[in-house]
């Protein structure tokens, strides 16, 4: 079974906080339900994952997309074999850049994921954030709910 990084449900307080950038991206501002974590998302404008201000949809941090938890190359490879990302409305994958640990008082932990270009930044308490790694590989996948 696969081990998730994270795993929560989120709602989206807002889009293109800063304007928008690119005709195809849309910069998604949303917090969680249950860690309350602030996130920044780009997200490609697709057809089977529209999103608006006020949507929630789950999201995950996996290091794989093997139902069994064995790692896998970072290639996508199309058959007959079930994966995590069958569950899921969109798919990105992507290595973790930066993380601020949070250490200290009061403190909030912020990873920083680029997916090829589109961006993410997670930012919460610390105990959240406590299975990720410099230079880590992750895929985040997500379900509008």
């Amino acid at each position: 079974m696969v081990e998730f990084l994270f795993e929560d449900i989120f709602r989206i307080e807002r889009l293109n906080p800063d304007g928008k950038k690119f005709d195809k991206v849309i910069r998604v501002e949303a917090k969680s339900e249950k860690f309350d974590m602030f996130m920044h998302l780009d997200v490609m404008v697709t057809k089977d994952f529209e999103v608006k201000e006020g949507d929630k949809f789950a999201m995950v941090i996996a290091p794989t997309l093997n139902l069994d938890g064995t790692p896998d190359t970072g290639y996508y490879t199309p058959g007959s074999r079930q994966s995590l990302a069958d569950r899921f409305d969109y798919v990105m994958y992507g290595k973790l850049y930066k993380i601020a640990d949070g250490s200290g008082r009061g403190i909030k932990a912020e990873i920083n994921v680029s997916f090829g270009g589109l961006l993410m930044m997670l930012r919460g308490d610390p105990s959240h954030c406590n299975k990720f790694e410099p230079d880590q590989r992750l895929y985040v996948l997500m379900r509008k709910v």
